[in-house]
C-alpha cells in the first residue's frame, strides 16, 4: 500500500499544476507499460494469446512497481536504534511487495546474517510464496542466488521496479508449490560488508534467508531447502551447500543446482580479464576483497595487483550497477583492457590465498548436484566448469551435468529449466 500525504491546494493555479503533474505521471506510466508490453510481444513474436496475456500481466506488474518505487527506499535504511546481534535468520522487518506473480504473495525482508568474519550483519531480500495453503502444512524452500548485478546497495535486485523478473524459474517453482527466497547478499540493499565472490558471506546470506522465510506467517516454509544459483549465484549456492551442515544444521539441503557457476576464480579471472566484462568483474572482486580482507593486505591493496589506472578506477566502478549503468561501466573499463592487472592474481601473494579461500572445494558435496553450462558462454568458460564437474564426479558426488549447445552465459539458466525441474522432482 502506498501512503500519500493529503495536500490542500493553495489556489486554483496550484490545483491545475497538481492535476497536470498527475496526468503527466499517469501518461508516463502508461507509456512505460506499453513499451514493456510491445517489446515483449516483439520478442515473443506474438505467438499465442495466452502468452500475450502473460506479457500484458507482466507489463502491469512492472507498472505497479514503478508507481511504488519512490516509497521503497526507506525499507533499506538501517533501523534506529540499531538492533543488537541476533540469531542468523532472525527477521527485523518485512513489507509486502506489489506486482507478485499471479497466485503468489511476496515480501521484502530484512534479516540477520553473518559475514566472512562471522560478524552479525543485516541483509535484505525477497520471500515469495503461493497464496494457496501448503498441502501438507510445509513447503520446500528454493533459495535462489542471483547472478552479478553490481556490489553497491542500490544494485540490489529486491529494490527494483520488477524484482521478480530475474529470478530464473520463479513461476515453475511457485507452480510446484515451493516457497522461493532470494537474498540480495550483504552490502546490497541495506549498506553492509562486501559479499561479492566471498564464499562464506554469500553462503550465510543464502542459508539465512531460508531460515528467515519460516518467520513469515502462513506460508508453510519448511526446513527442506533446494539451493539454485546462476553465475555468481552458482558460486554462492555451492558454498552454501559446502557449509550448510555446520552453519545451518537444522536445514535439510535436498540438492544444489547451478548454472554457469563461478568455480575456479583464478582461472576465470585470467581467462576474462582481456575483455570489458572481465575488467568489470575484476573491479568488483578486487574492491570487495580489499575491504573484506583489509587486515591481510597492505595499505594500498589495489596497487599491489592492479595498474595505477585500474587501481584508481576500480572503486568508482564498484559504485555502478551492471544493470542500468552498463554504458558508464564500459566507458571506464574499455581503456583498461590489456592494462588492468600487473600480474596473475592466482600467483601473486596474498591475492593467491584470497582467491583460493573463495574457490569452491574439490571435496565431494554431501548432496546431489545439478550443473548447467552453455557451450557458447564466453564469461564462465565451459572448460572451467567441466573441470569442476569432473573433480566432483571423481570425488564421489552425485552430479547431473548438462552442456547446452546453444546457450550463452545470459540464457543458460532459463534454457536449463526443463531439465532442472525434472531433477528437482526426482530429489528425495
Amino acid at each position: 500500500m502506498v501512503h500519500r500525504r493529503r495536500r490542500t491546494p493553495e489556489s486554483p493555479a496550484d490545483q491545475k499544476s497538481t492535476a497536470g503533474t498527475d496526468t503527466v505521471n499517469r501518461t508516463s506510466l502508461k507509456v512505460t507499460i506499453r513499451r514493456v508490453i510491445v517489446t515483449g510481444l516483439i520478442v515473443a513474436g506474438i505467438a499465442i494469446a495466452p502468452g500475450a496475456a502473460r506479457l500484458i500481466d507482466f507489463g502491469v506488474r512492472v507498472g505497479e512497481g514503478a508507481v511504488v518505487e519512490p516509497a521503497v527506499a526507506p525499507f533499506y535504511l538501517a533501523p534506529t536504534p540499531a538492533p543488537g546481534p541476533a540469531a542468523p535468520g532472525t527477521v527485523v522487518r518485512t513489507e509486502t511487495v506489489v506486482g507478485a506473480p499471479e497466485g503468489a504473495t511476496a515480501w521484502r525482508v530484512l534479516y540477520h546474517s553473518t559475514d566472512v568474519r562471522g560478524t552479525d550483519t543485516l541483509v535484505s531480500g525477497l520471500v515469495i510464496a503461493p497464496t494457496a495453503p501448503a498441502p501438507n502444512g510445509s513447503r520446500t524452500v528454493v533459495s535462489w542466488a542471483h547472478p552479478t548485478t553490481g556490489t553497491a546497495p542500490r544494485c540490489a535486485p529486491s529494490s527494483g521496479i520488477a524484482p521478480f523478473v530475474f529470478i530464473e524459474g520463479l513461476s515453475d517453482f511457485l507452480a510446484a508449490g515451493h516457497v522461493v527466497v532470494a537474498t540480495d547478499y550483504a552490502g546490497m540493499g541495506i549498506a553492509g560488508p562486501p559479499s561479492f565472490l566471498i564464499g562464506a558471506t554469500e553462503a550465510a546470506n543464502v542459508l539465512d534467508i531460508a531460515r528467515a522465510a519460516r518467520s513469515v506467517a502462513g506460508i508453510g516454509a519448511g526446513d527442506r531447502v533446494v539451493l539454485w544459483g546462476h553465475s555468481q549465484g552458482g558460486h554462492a549456492a555451492i558454498f552454501a551447500a559446502q557449509r550448510a551442515a555446520s552453519y545451518a544444521p537444522e536445514l535439510t539441503i535436498a540438492g544444489v543446482a547451478v548454472a554457469a557457476p563461478a568455480t575456479n576464480l583464478g582461472a576465470l579471472l585470467s581467462a576474462d580479464v582481456g575483455d570489458v566484462s572481465g575488467v568489470t568483474i575484476g573491479a568488483y572482486a578486487f574492491t570487495s576483497y580489499a575491504q573484506a580482507y583489509s587486515s591481510q593486505l597492505p595499505s594500498d591493496p589495489l596497487g599491489t595487483i592492479l595498474t595505477p589506472a585500474a587501481a584508481a578506477a576500480a572503486p568508482g566502478m564498484a559504485e555502478l550497477c551492471l544493470l542500468g549503468q552498463n554504458s558508464e561501466l564500459h566507458s571506464i573499463a574499455d581503456p583498461l583492457i590489456g592494462s588492468f592487472v600487473t600480474g596473475d592474481p592466482a600467483k601473486v601473494p596474498p591475492w593467491d590465498g584470497i582467491l583460493a579461500e573463495n574457490t569452491p572445494d574439490q571435496a565431494p558435496l554431501p548432496v546431489p548436484v545439478f550443473v548447467a553450462q552453455g557451450a557458447k558462454d564466453t564469461l564462465v568458460r565451459p572448460d572451467i566448469t567441466a573441470a569442476y564437474v569432473a573433480a566432483q564426479v571423481k570425488a564421489g558426488t552425485v552430479v547431473e551435468s548438462h552442456v547446452l549447445p546453444d546457450a550463452s552465459h545470459a540464457t543458460v539458466a532459463l534454457d536449463a529449466l526443463p531439465d532442472l525441474m525434472k531433477w528437482m522432482n526426482a530429489l528425495r
